[in-house]
């Protein structure tokens, strides 16, 4: 596909008219859920904790370098939802992740 069968949008920052699919793939790397180190994370991603977290109502702590297997996205891209051990509905911060 040519940039002539391109559509063209305004891109209101810029002030210019842009291919859509070029400002469509800004908008997606921008939506990119993204681990501590800046690695995308994907759903069925595995990743470990880089610190000790406490878990609220499990009265357990998750430790450094304990592996989550299967993540999945949330609308929030500083979540991410997943299961562990005894442990329904966690929920965590992207920030205290990394992808294995």
């Amino acid at each position: 596909m040519s940039d002539q069968d391109d559509e063209y949008v305004y891109d209101e920052a810029t002030g210019e008219w842009r291919p859509a699919s070029e400002v469509a793939a800004e908008q997606a790397a921008a939506n990119a859920v993204r681990d501590a180190a800046g690695n995308e994370l994907a759903d069925g991603d595995s990743v470990t904790l880089i610190k000790d977290l406490k878990v609220k109502g499990a009265g357990q702590t998750l430790k450094q370098g304990t592996v989550i297997k299967s993540i999945r996205l949330t609308g929030n891209p500083e979540e991410i939802d997943c299961k562990y051990e005894g442990i329904k509905g966690l929920v965590l911060r992207t920030e205290f992740v990394r992808k294995r």
